[in-house]
């Protein structure tokens, strides 16, 4: 996922060292932004130190501020109306939660529009919030650092679709390249003459200009905005997919391709209220998919990807230290998650090199998700004990966790659901453990269980009780006992032992001091 730390720095081992309490860091603890887009009006309030985002606020209003505004060069007057209404209330709510000042962007809409710059001066004159009018450059670059938020190691083009314009930005190692951006929102399209066969000529010619611009060799492209998000949620509808997290949901082409042919077969509305959609969204969603279809046409990826973070993200991304950019999301979250809930917290830490020497020849994909593991064991001890197994999994597989994939989400939620149980046979979660392999299975219960030993044969310090040791050779899962260790394994404990080493398919063997 990153890069290990220099051995030499504050962040040397897998865990690192705690930022929270780094001034730059814990002036982020509450940051508000808000996002005044074509279509709707934002407000995120992001809350806490970790480098992966928690919303603690989130509201939007569909405003529609640019509907029109391709036919009459002027902000939709409804809309207008609708938007100051919800920038006067976001100032209020801001203030009474102490996420004042709010950092407020204003997008194609207001930026193309004759009466935008009035617009932003009524705004500060009835709510005190300064709009920052962004061009398209501007626009695309905090877009693509949004999905840095989320991905780190994103690679490929980030194409953010708003009411109004399509933003494109090249994304490689932590950096953002070359930007551009072009008026072909829905709320544009809408203005195209010609019918059908005129917007598709339309939507061609621009997307295959924007293709000779920014290169046709991205493999990955990653969807940004609401639109697409509708349209991955169609097609997660489609394909019966068995979660419904939209961040890092993956699509291929030929995906998309029948997808919208789909769309384009069924009743919207039909289609809407299957997935909970909003009118206001959905009535997009049409043109959207048909800029979908030649975006893959024209840049011919192999896979795109979905991020639920965008412009909003990237401007609290703008607000980070460099030392907290590079941390990684998941952990970061994991550790958060370990220091707010766990019963104690840094014992994921100490569970982690108890049960290490288990996965020494892991890659680092993988050693990545065991740390993350390690930290979350404990964080839903709260839950009733009939529904802690499954409260771990829907935790972590619906959670806003960033730098994760689905299958990591469920290896994960598999991994904390064997902490607390030692069968998933019967679960109802079935369908969602089909993400994985017979073998990822395998190993997710092999973690599970070896962090259920762990954490209950000593609850303080397991290391200090006793060694592990897998011995290849021989097949053999060894534990060699500390005197502390020895009064420490119960019958309780040697089951649990028992349970790990039939799960790895080895035999025990337990040496006494």
């Amino acid at each position: 996922m990153t890069a290990r730390p220099d051995a030499h720095s504050d962040d040397w081992d897998p865990f690192g060292r705690h930022l929270f309490n780094d001034p730059s860091v814990r002036a982020l603890s509450r940051v508000g932004v808000v996002d005044v887009g074509s279509n709707s009006v934002r407000m995120v309030v992001f809350d806490g130190a970790a480098r992966s985002p928690a919303y603690f606020y989130n509201e939007k209003v569909m405003a529609g501020l640019g509907q029109g505004l391709a036919d009459s060069g002027k902000l939709n007057p409804r809309g207008r109306k609708r938007a100051l209404a919800a920038l006067k209330r976001f100032s209020m709510l801001a203030r009474s939660m102490g996420a004042a000042p709010l950092s407020c962007v204003a997008t194609a809409a207001v930026r193309d529009a004759r009466d935008g710059v009035a617009f932003a001066r009524e705004v500060e004159k009835e709510t005190g919030l300064k709009l920052w009018i962004i061009d398209g450059q501007e626009e695309a670059r905090l877009s693509a650092q949004g999905v840095l938020l989320g991905w780190p190691d994103a690679e490929g083009l980030v194409c953010d679709m708003g009411g109004n314009s399509m933003e494109l930005a090249v994304v490689a190692k932590g950096k953002v390249g070359a930007r551009v951006s072009a008026p072909i929102g829905p709320f544009q399209l809408q203005q195209v003459k010609g019918g059908a066969p005129g917007v598709a000529a339309h939507i061609a010619t621009v997307l295959e200009g924007l293709a000779e611009k920014m290169g046709r060799t991205h493999q990955r492209i990653y969807l940004v905005g609401g639109s697409w998000r509708a349209i991955a949620r169609l097609d997660m509808e489609r394909r019966h997919y068995p979660m419904t997290v939209l961040h890092e949901y993956r699509m291929t082409p030929e995906a998309v391709a029948e997808t919208v042919d789909w769309i384009a077969a069924n009743d919207i509305d039909a289609l809407r209220a299957r997935t909970g959609t909003s009118l206001a969204r959905m009535e997009l969603v049409p043109l959207a998919s048909l800029v979908l279809r030649q975006l893959v046409k024209s840049f011919a990826p192999q896979e795109l990807a979905v991020s639920s973070y965008g412009i909003r993200e990237g401007l609290l991304y703008e607000q980070m230290p460099e030392r907290l950019r590079r941390r990684d999301p998941l952990l970061e979250a994991c550790r958060h998650a370990e220091r707010t809930m766990a019963r104690t917290p840094g014992f994921g830490k100490k569970l982690h090199a108890f049960i290490l020497p288990l996965f020494a020849d892991a890659p680092p994909e993988r050693m990545r998700l065991i740390r993350a593991a390690c930290l979350l064991h404990d964080t839903t001890w709260r839950a009733h004990p009939d529904y802690r197994a499954e409260s771990c999994f829907d935790n972590v597989t619906r959670a806003n966790m960033a730098a994760l994939s689905h299958p990591e989400r469920v290896f994960l939620g598999l991994a904390l659901l064997h902490r607390y149980k030692n069968s998933r046979s019967g679960s109802n979660l079935t369908p969602i453990f089909a993400l994985l392999d017979e073998g990822q299975q395998r190993d997710a219960e092999i973690l599970g269980k070896a962090m259920r030993f762990g954490a209950m044969f000593s609850v303080t310090s397991p290391e200090d009780a006793g060694e592990l040791a897998l011995l290849r050779n021989t097949n053999t899962l060894q534990l060699k006992l500390s005197k502390r260790g020895e009064g420490l394994f119960g019958e309780v404990a040697e089951a649990r032992f028992l349970a790990l080493a039939a799960a790895m398919g080895a035999k025990p063997l337990v040496l006494n001091p």
